[in-house]
Formats: structure tokens, sequence, C-alpha cells
């Protein structure tokens, strides 16, 4: 599992301390974790569109060629 570091404001800092007291999540990487992952699901098809949209424009310039 590669570690990663980051900051958060204080506020979002509270917020998922507050979830994980809550009972939410077991720890606060655990929080952080789920709202990745959530975050990439929810734009998955965006993402594989804007692929999709890059491979058709390398292939219209390479057709150019």
């Amino acid at each position: 599992m590669k570690t990663m570091t980051l900051e958060l404001s204080e506020q979002l800092a509270t917020d998922v301390d507050n979830a994980v007291k809550a009972g939410w999540f077991t720890d606060p990487q655990e929080a952080i974790r789920q709202a990745v992952r959530e975050f990439l699901n929810s734009r998955r098809l965006q993402l594989q569109e804007q692929q999709q949209l890059e491979d058709v424009e390398w292939a219209r310039r390479a057709a150019k060629r």
C-alpha cells in the first residue's frame, strides 16, 4: 500500500474526527480512503470519456500524417 501525506483545513479535520468518534469509521485513514473511493467512483465515467476523447484526437492527428 502506498502512503500519501495530505493537509486538511481545521474544519475538515474536525469533521473527519467527528465522523470517527460517531462510529462511522474506525480511524481517519479509513474515512479519507472512503472519500477518495466515492469521489473516483462518481467521476469514473467522466474520466473514461475524457480518455476516450483524447484517444480519438490522437488517432485523428496520426491519420493526418
